[in-house]
């Protein structure tokens, strides 16, 4: 435990790593900052392991469970992963070959692969979910996957097929999913079974009643506060990453890539109002405990950095964790292959064929999007979540990387607060390597 002003830090760092918790120190300091953990292993080993609350909350630890929001899409890689690991299905494979009722609405083409890459052309439902139908019990009659069965698809008037599945892709690949299981586990079950319980790690899909009170709610700043912060220059400690000039520009090309969208960003909105409705405000709703028992396995993972670190570690190191063989070698090779460069919006993404995005050093002439999403965690695999999360592993340096906040900054776009700390961790591990 180590006292910053009237901030404490808790936890440790291993030799060679101290430079992360400082800038951990200077970060719960200096930003709009409530609750957060930040767990990173490295060869196998936890090298980070802080967490503070700046808020003086003290219920909230290491073992608080923080939704980490699309981070949780990882998971789903990770599971489908598992179906590849045991021969039970290929990521060519066409849905309808474990599915065959997908097919309708002239959907019999579409393949694992394509969910995966965000390329489903179902970004969004036009019909409505109750979030009762998310209780594994209700999957498992069928709910969603009736309304998924008669869905059509919608691609981007350019024709280009990568779209952000922000809420649709876990719920779709949830009932691929349990078709493919011998057991008909929906993804949360199995999470639950073969991962989190044999890692010891908290990282759940669908939160039983006796853990609702471990979890840490979210919030995000009020938008006045966002607006003056952005206003200030960073020689006066502004509490965010980028000023109001920088924002305006990141969301000027937001604005720009929804002209090539099937179903703009407020589809999404949308969307998560008609599923979670009678709540007050979409956040509200995520922190209720009707939607966070359910499984929305892309945007409802509730989780402690700790957990997805040690997830992320066994990743990191080809499926191995302590000795034991989560996924096959060559299940986690073909779940790392084929990472196909497209763009998603306004991002340039580089999706694999089982559903996780590879980050790569991009030049300076490149967007701030894409430049922001990638410089800093070159060689990461995984995603992020709204306003914060990450859940990432590094296979060539064996790094696996859990952060995961409470106060949601919705206008850092590609997650550079936590983009921060995978940059210091390679700046120590390249230190280390000499």
């Amino acid at each position: 435990m180590n006292k910053v002003g009237q901030l404490v830090i808790n936890g440790t760092v291993a030799p060679g790593f101290e430079s992360i918790r400082s800038l951990y120190e200077q970060n719960m300091r200096n930003l709009l900052e409530r609750n957060t953990q930040l767990c990173v292993y490295f060869e196998g080993q936890k090298v980070v392991d802080l967490w503070c609350s700046a808020i003086d909350d003290e219920s909230f630890s290491a073992d608080s469970m923080v939704n980490a929001f699309s981070s949780g899409k990882s998971l789903e890689s990770i599971a489908m992963a598992s179906l590849v690991s045991q021969g039970l299905l290929d990521y060519l494979d066409k849905v309808v070959v474990h599915w065959p009722e997908f097919g309708g609405q002239g959907k019999g083409e579409t393949t694992i692969a394509d969910l995966l890459r965000h390329e489903s052309g179902m970004a969004s439902f036009d019909g409505a979910i109750d979030p009762s139908d998310l209780l594994a019990a209700n999957l498992k009659n069928n709910r969603v996957g009736r309304l998924i069965e008669n869905h059509d698809q919608k691609f981007r008037p350019s024709g280009k097929r990568r779209e952000y599945h922000a809420l649709t892709r876990g719920w779709i690949l949830n009932e691929v999913f349990r078709r493919g299981d011998p057991q008909n586990r929906t993804i949360g079950e199995y999470l639950r079974q073969e991962l989190s319980v044999p890692l010891s790690a908290d990282v759940v899909i669908g939160l039983e009643e006796s853990e609702l009170e471990r979890r840490s709610p979210v919030s995000v700043p009020k938008p006045w506060r966002l607006l003056i912060e952005s206003l200030k220059p960073e020689f006066l400690n502004r509490k965010i990453e980028r000023n109001l000039l920088q924002i305006l520009a990141l969301g000027f090309g937001f604005v720009r890539s929804a002209r090539d969208s099937s179903r703009p960003f407020r589809e999404a909105l949308r969307l998560t109002r008609q599923v979670f409705a009678g709540q007050q405000g979409i956040i509200n709703a995520f922190n209720s405990m009707e939607v966070a028992m359910g499984e929305t396995p892309s945007a409802n993972t509730h989780a402690s950095a700790r957990g997805l670190a040690r997830l992320a570690a066994m990743m990191a190191d080809e499926g191995s964790f302590e000795g034991k063989q989560f996924i096959s070698t060559s299940a986690w090779d073909a779940l790392h292959a084929e990472a196909t460069e497209a763009d998603m919006g306004s991002l340039s993404t580089r999706f694999t064929q089982g559903g996780v995005a590879l980050f790569s050093k991009v030049s300076n002439r490149s967007s701030p999007l894409d430049s922001g999403l990638n410089n800093g965690r070159e060689g990461f695999f995984g995603w992020m979540g709204l306003g914060g999360s990450l859940f990432q592993w590094h296979p060539e340096f064996r790094i696996g990387f859990g952060y995961v906040p409470t106060s949601l900054n919705v206008l850092d776009i590609v997650n550079e607060r936590g983009k921060a700390y995978q940059a210091e961790m390679l700046k120590c591990v390249g230190k280390l390597e000499r």
